[in-house]
């Protein structure tokens, strides 16, 4: 049977009926899809939570950017504004609609344009944290230089430009080859488009996340350490000197989570390029499409994490829910 990829997902659909009764060798030759209508039924689940947490995301932490007058949250609401994106472009329309909603063709260039807005978003969605982690690496190490420079109409400039940066960063895919679809090996220009790929989205990020909370982490214990002696010797020590802030862990639990997250697909699409095809490999393409189901999972999971971490965020989340349902009463 046949069936349409995804781009930036490359997962299975729909299968329907072949409209030739015979098949190529190439189509005999194809990888089939192990997990039928889970990445369909998955996706729609992630969709129909993801976005309207997201959303509530967004509104509690308009209020506390509006309360607090800190660039924390201005970056907060950047990284949430493009989880949203990456959830409408990558599984909304690229995924339920193009694959599993048409079952028909969809013009080449259409599909090209699609996939160039689903990498902008994606990258978007990752290289709003690094503006974050940056701001809490030089609040905890440099607290005067921080004093100076982190200020909430800076924090939107310095979006402004990330953003238009990774926007900028999903035109060269616009040629990007579809893993499921192609059954020829990764030319020159598909190894070229992978390995830009995992450098923008993993390796890069991750690096900067683990440069910078590696000395985050030294600050707190060097800090720490401090305290003990200094409560030993009987001086008085500043109040949360050395303890892991919120924010800080809010930081850390997030590109923890994207860390784990999306390492499995990094690995699965240098797999693919080097070693085995989705195409030709059920193995590939199963580790593939479970691949892309973890890392679209980041795009949900945030809300969850500051719930966890920040009192104040539960605090102005259930303001907002409560607000809702006495608007949602006082209707006929």
């Amino acid at each position: 049977s046949s069936g349409k990829g995804k781009r930036l997902l490359g997962t299975c659909t729909v299968t329907r009926i072949p409209e030739c009764p015979q098949e190529s060798p190439e189509d005999q030759q194809r990888s089939e899809c192990m997990l039928g209508y889970v990445p369909v039924i998955y996706y729609s689940i992630l969709l129909c939570v993801g976005v309207p947490v997201n959303i509530l995301t967004l509104v509690a932490l308009s209020r506390l950017a509006a309360r607090t007058q800190k660039a924390l949250y201005v970056y907060l609401l950047a990284l949430t504004g493009a989880d949203i994106l990456s959830q409408l472009f990558i599984i909304f329309v690229g995924f339920l609609l193009e694959t599993a909603v048409f079952h028909r063709e969809v013009p080449q260039v259409l599909l090209r344009s699609v996939s160039m807005l689903e990498f902008a978003a994606n990258h978007a969605s990752i290289w709003a944290t690094v503006p974050l982690t940056i701001d809490r690496y030089v609040a905890l190490c440099h607290p005067l230089l921080h004093r100076q420079i982190s200020y909430p109409a800076r924090a939107r400039r310095i979006i402004a430009g990330v953003l238009t940066l990774a926007l900028t960063s999903g035109v060269p895919f616009f040629w990007w080859s579809d893993m499921w679809r192609v059954s020829s090996p990764p030319g020159i220009l598909d190894s070229a488009l992978i390995w830009a790929h995992v450098v923008i989205i993993y390796f890069l990020p991750c690096g900067i996340f683990l440069v910078l909370n590696s000395l985050i982490v030294l600050r707190l214990r060097r800090r720490h350490r401090q305290r003990s002696c200094q409560g030993e010797g009987g001086q008085k020590v500043p109040a949360g000197a050395g303890r892991l802030g919120k924010t800080t862990a809010m930081l850390l639990a997030v590109t923890s989570v994207f860390t784990v997250l999306w390492a499995p697909r990094t690995t699965v699409m240098l797999y693919h390029l080097y070693v085995a095809s989705v195409y030709r490999d059920w193995r590939v393409h199963l580790a593939y499409d479970l691949s892309n189901m973890l890392a679209m999972l980041n795009t949900a999971v945030n809300f969850f994490l500051y719930c966890f971490v920040s009192k104040a965020f539960r605090g102005v989340v259930r303001d907002v829910i409560f607000s809702l349902s006495c608007v949602l009463e006082t209707r006929p």
